[in-house]
Parts: C-alpha cells; structure tokens; sequence
C-alpha cells in the first residue's frame, strides 16, 4: 500500500526491494564461516550470459572443499552449490535429506522460504531426469506441494513465490559490484554470493508460471466477487473487492479495508485466515469521472459498507477493521459514530488528520502537496512523479530558494491544488479536522476492542499515539491495546528489518506484526487465546535490552524521570551542558537567518546511527556519561524558558544516546515538531510575547524506549526549522502560509535561559 512519503521516514521503492531482497536472502541463507580463498572475477552484470558459467565454475571448486560441522547448514548450502554446478539431481536429494532431517527435529512439517528452493530442486532435477520442459516440471513440483497445505500455509508459499525476479536482479547486481575491484573471494563470501545468484536465477526462472499456478489454486480455495458497488450516503457508490473462503460450515466474520490506494490489497489474506476479505475504496477511487477528496466523506462511507456487509448472507453479521496510514484512519472515521456491526479495528500508524498529517506539530510538510496531487489524480505520469524523489527536491528547493508564500508551492509546480489550499486554510485543529475522526467525547462512546500498533522510528506514531491517549482519556475502561517498537511506517507492509536505515534492530522485535493482527482478531473474533505478546494495555520493545516490557499505560512505563538542565557551560566533545543540576544567570544564544539561503541543497541524514552530527539552525547540550545504565521509556517533556524577539517561532527536537565509542543513535525519528503557538493547545494559537522573557510547557508525542549503556551521553538538539521541504514560520504572527521572505530580514533571536530542561522517563 502506498504512503505519504515522510522525510526520514518511509522507503522508496528502490529501497523497498532492496529491503526485501535482504529479508529473503537472510531468511534462506544459512550462515557460515569458512576459510580457504578461491580466485574469481565477477560477471559485467547480473543478467550477463557470462554470469551463469562463471557462478557454475565457481560452485564446483567449492563442493570438493566445503564444510560445515551443523548438519543442516551443510546440507541447505551444499544444495545451493549443487544448483550453481546445475547437479540437481544431487540438490534435489540434499534438499530431501534436509527436509527430513528438520521433520524428525520439529515433529511436523516446516513452511519457510527454504520451500520455495525445495519446490525449484525438485522441478530442476524433474526436468533433467524425465526430459520435460522446465515449465511442465516446475508445475509438477508446484502440484505436489501447494494444494496440499492448509489456506494460510499455501498464502505464504504463494506470495513468496510472486517475488519479483528484479528484486533479486538488484540484489546479485549489488553483490558483484562490491566485489569489482577484486580478484579472489573467501569461502564463506562464496557460499553467499551463490545464494544471492541462485534466487535470482530460481525466480527468473519460474516467475513467469506462477501467475497462472496461482490463479488456479485460488480458485480451488476462494470466491473472488470482483467489484462490487456499494451505495453510500447521497446516492453514491462506493466500490470494493470481496474474497471469501469457498466452503465455510457457516456465515464468517468480515475484516474491513477502507482505503484511498486503488494497490495490492490484503484481501485474499484475510479469506486464507478464515474470514471474509472486504477491500473498499474512497468515493471516486475506480470512479469515472475520477473525484477524489481525502478525508472528507470515508467515515460516512466506511459504515454504509459496514451495513451492506451485515446483511449478505455469508456474514455473520460482525466485522473487524483494519489497515495502516489511510486505511487506518478510515477505521477511526467509521468509529467516530461505530456502526453496531463494527466489533473490533485494529491499525498500524493510523493517520489523524489535523495531528500527524498534513502537519506535524500543526508545521505543514511539502509531502502533503505531493501526495494530495498524486492521490486526486489518475494519470501514469502522476504516479511516475510521485515517486520521483529528484522531482520533489527540485520543487523544495525552488520555493525555497524564491522566498515566496508557502501557499505559492502549487503555483511554483504548475499545478495549484485546491485541496492543499483547503488544508492551508486550517492550520489550528479546528472543526474542520475535527469532523474527520472522533473528537474529545466521541471516543467515550467507542466500546470496541482496539490494537494500535507504531513504532519508535514511524512518521505517524504522534497520530497513533494521539488515538490511544484520546481514547483512554475519554473512556477510562477503553479495550484499547499498544505495542509499539523500533520500526518505521513500512512495517506492516514488509515486516520487520534486521537493519534498519544503519541500525541493528534487537532480534525481539522481529516480529510478525501482521499475523500478529490476525491472531488478535481470531482472539476478539473467534474466542482464541490472546497473543501471549499482548500482555497489558501497552507492550514495548526495549531497544538495547532486547526484551519486551508490558506496562498499564504509557505514564506507568517508567517509576521515574531524571531532569536535565539546559546549560551554558560547554559540553566535551562540542556543544553545551545538559546538566542534573541547575545553574544560574547564564544563557545560551540563537540566531537564525531566514533570508539566508545557502543552505538550500542541505538534506539532513535519515541515518538512525551516525558517527558525527550534521545539523543546521539548532543548539546541542550534551550530558556528564551516564554512571550506570538507565531504561529511558516513555515521553519525554519539558520546560523551555527563553526570551525571543519574534511572536512564534517552529520548533524541532531530536535526543540522541552517544555511545562510549563517540557514535550517536537516534532515539527516535522524525524529530519532534511543534509551533510553540499551538504548544498548550493545537486548537487555539496563542502568540508568543516578543521580546519579553515567557515559559513554553511541552510533552514530546514521538515516544520510546531504550536501554541507554554505562558511560553513554544523552545528547539534546534543538532546532528551529528552516528547511526546503517544511513551511516556513517567520515570526509575524500572521497566518504562516501567507508570509514570505520579506518578513524574514529580521532575523530570529532567542535567549534559552538556564530555567529550561527537559525531563526524561526512566525505569529506575
């Protein structure tokens, strides 16, 4: 599903398969340390003819001295290396044995990604010894395995196999050219190297065939009801996709998607998990003529498709809703007045329009204009923009560099978006956003269980978490569930990374978010067990601890808080004092030139680890090394005492853990904005007092958790925001979007004063 595109936050599709090109290859690949060096050259290219011979050569000088003392790994990569030589009979019997061998050690049978190799052996060593086609072999080697799984086993195989081979391409392309320079390859580099050819050459192979092996297995499982078109308030039609399993013993519940993506859906995945799959689209999304409005009508619509779905015959009458970003706010829409079919919503960053998106902070992001323009359009060229990141920079930094309104940013494009404008027009959480999701006591009405599932490293946590908090507010008895932990806005969609943008994540959080889902729902829905993960209202992840910590409520995440002062003094290593004990007098210095413009190429790092910081229009504050280890879990907040000569002012802040070795590893991200106008309250703006010294009160919504080492620093920055890609507050009071550069010849000056710190959760 695709997503508004959050600075420091979501993956392109470049990096999208580059992730799941790595969660495969580390899914198979059995690790190996070996020793000998062989001599070896790499192929031009991943698709050069070359490439197949070179990798054969190289496999079989490997076979006669490859050794492993693990049994299983022996096996799983001498079969690999079968394969590159093109043995496969002997891949197909090494396969055989591992399997075997995993059946006496697991007691029943495993499905992993390693059956897709299984599957692509036997059909290789078929073709050989029978003297068929590959195609026919390999659709005998399909046969023979995936009607003979259960639906969500036969899910799971089916999508693996529906990889695209370019994903693979990319991966083996990435390989050869890290090596270029190099003439000879270790042994275990090898064995790597191998596995990385030999996905891509299994699923260029067979990528073709799975269309139709797929389609007619799907048959056998589900009714596919195509389109359907449902009426909504008004007279209009609202369309949606069913799939439901061919032969239940009785009427099924429904899970729901309502989404603005007309994209791959999960819809055959809820059918595989015993429920009704209903994919349902914002009105005019498949319409013609195509009008599409974000927001404004999903939540009247999602609940007319609520009331169609419990009356077809093979509902049962209840349904559950689902989905991340859009569609996630769309189940909070319908819940704003819950229709009594509605029984369960569960979601992943829900979007909270007027909160976390078109603004941040109530700070408007370029991104908002490039997905509304992509969103209420339906030509190839919008959606090649729209993902052409180069495209957007240049805008950003044409606006930027031109000093004109932030309302101009459509007109700089050539294309003026009125929906955008729209959005411009209400940058308090007024009625207008208010009327899109449940507002204050509407969420006491909601009685529903709920899962809200965020992450540390996720763009929209502040809406998410503003869905949580509002609801326990208004509703102290509220069945509403959180766990959140180092992830991004892509989790759900591709699952969790062992890496993550430079970060090694703890192999705790490695979790099946999405079957996790599914299990909560077969608990809520069907009267299962509750995911033993999901043990109290909020579940987290510890990074650094590698432990996952359950807590009553966010507030009882920690016993305590440790207050650290802002300082004048300066800071080891740069920067000034962040300080357990407060000093007097003293204060520290800002400047920021708006109508400097130089900095207009500069795009801060997305890296969650970084061995130097590279920041603008900020000051940092530095702590003494932490005596012994602390677990920093919750929102932070603070107090800021200063003295500015400006009526308002956008503010960003960003902590770091600096490690011992000097590295810095972000605590969470994006950074945490805000308007210091909206700072008590994002409904009403109340200015600030130029020139006279004031006090901002502030409670973070970017939440976290890690276990901070022995000797590592805490490292504040605070920035104000001055960037291409944000709008730009220069101080007036007047309505942000209107001003323009020649309010900015004053430059901004503010006095932190040595009153302000900020106050840190800690598990004691």
């Amino acid at each position: 599903m695709k997503k508004m595109p959050i600075p420091g936050g979501s993956c392109s599709l470049r990096r999208m398969a580059n992730c799941l090109a790595a969660l495969f290859l580390t899914a198979i690949l059995p690790q190996w340390a070996g020793g000998q060096t062989l001599d070896f050259r790499v192929p031009p290219s991943a698709t050069d003819p070359a490439a197949a011979a070179a990798m054969r050569d190289l496999a079989a000088r490997l076979i006669p001295v490859y050794q492993d003392p693990d049994p299983d790994r022996y096996l799983a990569n001498l079969s690999a290396l079968q394969m590159a030589a093109g043995n496969y009979a002997a891949a197909d019997m090494s396969r055989q044995s591992l399997r075997e061998r995993r059946l006496r050690s697991n007691g029943a049978r495993l499905v992993d990604r390693a059956l897709i190799y299984d599957m692509y052996a036997h059909a290789r060593a078929l073709e050989a010894e029978s003297k068929i086609p590959f195609a026919q072999a390999f659709a005998n080697s399909y046969l023979e395995v995936v009607p003979r799984l259960g639906d969500q086993d036969a899910y799971l195989v089916t999508e693996w196999l529906g990889t695209s081979p370019l994903v693979f391409r990319d991966a083996l392309q990435k390989s050869f050219d890290q090596r270029r320079a190099q003439d000879s390859i270790g042994q275990s580099d090898a064995v790597d190297l191998i596995w990385a050819y030999l996905s891509f050459d299994a699923y260029r192979s067979f990528g073709p065939l799975i269309g139709s092996l797929d389609a007619e297995d799907d048959r056998r499982r589900y009714i596919f009801d195509g389109k359907v078109l449902i009426e909504a308030p008004g007279g209009v039609r609202i369309a949606a996709e069913l799939v439901r399993p061919r032969n239940p013993s009785q009427p099924v519940p429904t899970l729901l998607e309502f989404t603005i993506y007309d994209a791959r859906n999960y819809a055959k995945e809820c059918a595989a998990h015993g429920y009704a799959g209903v994919v349902a689209y914002t009105r005019g999304v498949r319409g013609s003529p195509r009008h599409v409005v974000p927001y404004q009508y999903d939540g009247d619509d999602a609940r007319a498709v609520i009331h169609w779905i419990a009356k077809q015959s093979w509902s049962d009458g209840r349904v559950g809703m689902y989905g991340d970003g859009y569609s996630g706010f769309a189940a909070w829409a319908a819940a704003k007045h819950p229709p009594p079919a509605l029984k369960a919503i569960a979601t992943s960053g829900a979007s909270a329009p007027g909160v976390d998106i078109p603004m941040a902070g109530n700070v408007f992001h370029n991104s908002a204009y490039r997905w509304s323009s992509y969103v209420t359009n339906t030509k190839a060229a919008d959606e090649k923009d729209f993902y052409d990141d180069a495209l957007w920079r240049a805008l950003d930094q044409k606006w930027y560099l031109s000093g004109r309104r932030y309302r101009d940013l459509g007109l700089l494009h050539g294309k003026p978006d009125p929906i955008f404008i729209r959005w411009l027009n209400h940058p308090s959480y007024d009625r207008y956003w208010q009327e899109m999701i449940p507002y204050r006591e509407q969420f006491a009405h909601i009685n529903i269980p709920v899962l809200t599932v965020s992450g540390y490293y996720s763009g929209s946590e502040p809406g998410a978490l503003y869905y949580f908090a509002q609801h326990h507010r208004f509703n102290p008895h509220a069945d509403h569930t959180l766990i959140v932990g180092p992830y991004d806005d892509a989790v759900m969609e591709r699952g969790p990374l062992p890496t993550l943008q430079s970060y090694s994540v703890d192999p705790a959080a490695l979790v099946d978010l999405r079957e996790l889902r599914y299990q909560w729902f077969d608990h809520v829905l069907k009267g299962s067990a509750a995911p033993p993960l999901l043990k109290s209202r909020v579940n987290f992840e510890v990074m650094g601890a590698n432990e996952w910590h359950h807590a009553a409520s966010i507030e009882a995440m920690a016993k305590g808080a440790l207050k650290f002062y802002l300082d004048a003094g300066a800071a080891a290593g740069g920067g000034h004092r962040l300080t357990l004990h407060k000093t007097s007098g003293a204060f520290v210095r800002q400047t920021v030139n708006f109508v400097d413009r130089k900095d207009s190429a500069w795009v801060p790092s997305i890296d969650l680890i970084n061995a130097s910081l590279a920041t603008r229009n900020d000051v940092m504050f530095v702590s003494e090394p932490l005596t012994k280890p602390a677990e920093f879990s919750g929102l932070f907040s603070g107090r800021l005492d200063f003295t500015v000569n400006k009526m308002d002012m956008d503010l960003n802040i960003i902590l770091y853990e600096r490690l011992a070795g000097g590295e810095y590893i972000r605590l969470f991200s994006p950074s945490y904005e805000l308007r210091a106008s909206y700072a008590r309250d994002r409904v009403h703006r109340h200015l600030l007092k130029a020139g006279e010294r004031q006090e901002l009160n502030f409670r973070s919504e970017r939440l976290t958790s890690r276990r901070l080492s022995q000797g590592s620093r805490l490292v504040l920055v605070l920035g104000i925001n001055k960037r291409p890609d944000r709008e730009i507050n220069y101080g007036t009071g007047n309505d942000v979007s209107e001003e323009s550069i020649a309010d900015g010849n004053v430059p901004l000056k503010i006095r932190w004063h040595s009153d302000s710190y900020i106050e840190i959760p800690i598990l004691r």
